[in-house]
C-alpha cells in the first residue's frame, strides 16, 4: 500500500473548515491529499478546489467516525497508505441537551473521543509496521481542565489528549511521530454565532498552517494560539477550592 515516491496525507473529516485548510496547507508543499468525511458531494467539491489551487491529487473517500467496524476496511481501501494522517473531527454539541440526555452525552464521546481514538490507534499499527508516519490530532483547550459550561465536550477532547500522548510515548522508539493540536477558540462553522474575542481567536487557514508547520518542525503539543498555554496554565493553577465557585 505504500508509494514512496510521492507523500500523501490523509484528512478525516475533510469538509470540516479546519480540515480543508490543512488539507490546502499540506497540498501547497506538494503532498497528495486523501480527503476523507461523510458526504461524498462536499467532499468531491472541496477536493476540486483544492486540486485546482494547488495542482496535486487530491482523492475522496467515504468515512463516518462512529461506524468503527468499517475502519479497517476503510483503510485497506486507500489507494496508498499515508505517510500523514490528520484527525480533525469533532462535535462540540450542547452541554444542557448532554448533560440531560445520556445519547447526546454519547454522541459527544465517541465523535471526539472513541471514534478518532480506534481509527488513529490502526494506523499507529500500520506505521509501526512500515516504520515512519506521522499522526495528527486536533483535540482542544477545553481537555485541559474540566468546566461546567463544556465539560462533557471537554472531557471527551482530554481523553483524546491522553490517547494521543501515550501513543506518542509508545510510537517514539518505532520512528512514527505524533502530533497533538489544542486550539482554543477558531472562527468555523461550529463556532457560528458565538462571540468570539478576537485576541484569543484563530481563523482555519491560521490553523492549517500552524498545523503544517507542527509536521515540518516536528513538534510534539502545540496550541494555536500559543496565548493558549498561558491562560491554561493560568487556568489549571486556580486551586480547586475557588476554581469550582467561578463560572466559567
Amino acid at each position: 500500500m505504500t508509494d514512496t515516491t510521492v507523500q500523501t496525507l490523509l484528512v478525516l473529516g475533510g469538509t470540516s473548515d479546519i480540515g480543508r485548510a490543512a488539507a490546502l496547507a499540506f497540498a501547497a508543499e506538494g503532498w497528495h491529499i486523501q480527503y476523507a468525511g461523510r458526504s461524498l458531494d462536499a467532499l468531491q467539491r472541496d477536493a476540486d478546489d483544492i486540486a485546482a489551487r494547488t495542482t496535486v491529487p487530491v482523492t475522496i473517500h467515504a468515512f463516518d467516525v462512529l461506524d468503527t467496524a468499517a475502519f479497517p476496511a476503510f483503510i485497506a481501501g486507500l489507494p496508498v497508505l499515508p505517510d500523514a494522517v490528520l484527525c480533525v473531527i469533532g462535535l462540540l454539541g450542547d452541554q444542557i441537551a448532554a448533560q440531560g440526555d445520556p445519547l447526546q452525552a454519547g454522541l459527544v464521546m465517541r465523535s471526539n473521543f472513541e471514534g478518532p481514538a480506534q481509527i488513529l490507534g490502526i494506523f499507529a499499527n500500520h506505521f509501526e509496521k512500515r516504520g515512519s508516519g506521522t499522526i495528527i490530532g486536533v483535540s482542544s483547550v477545553a481537555g485541559d481542565r474540566g468546566r461546567a459550561s463544556n465539560y462533557i465536550y471537554g472531557a471527551s477532547k482530554a481523553g483524546f489528549s491522553t490517547f494521543l500522548s501515550g501513543l506518542r510515548n509508545r510510537m517514539a522508539k518505532c520512528n512514527v511521530h505524533v502530533i497533538t493540536i489544542k486550539p482554543g477558540f477558531v472562527r468555523t462553522r461550529m463556532t457560528a454565532g458565538m462571540k468570539l474575542p478576537n485576541a484569543l481567536t484563530a481563523a482555519p487557514a491560521e490553523l492549517g498552517k500552524a498545523i503544517w508547520l507542527a509536521h515540518a518542525k516536528k513538534k510534539d503539543v502545540v496550541y494555536t494560539r500559543p496565548i493558549w498555554r498561558l491562560v491554561m496554565t493560568i487556568i489549571c493553577s486556580i486551586p480547586e477550592a475557588v476554581f469550582k465557585r467561578l463560572s466559567l
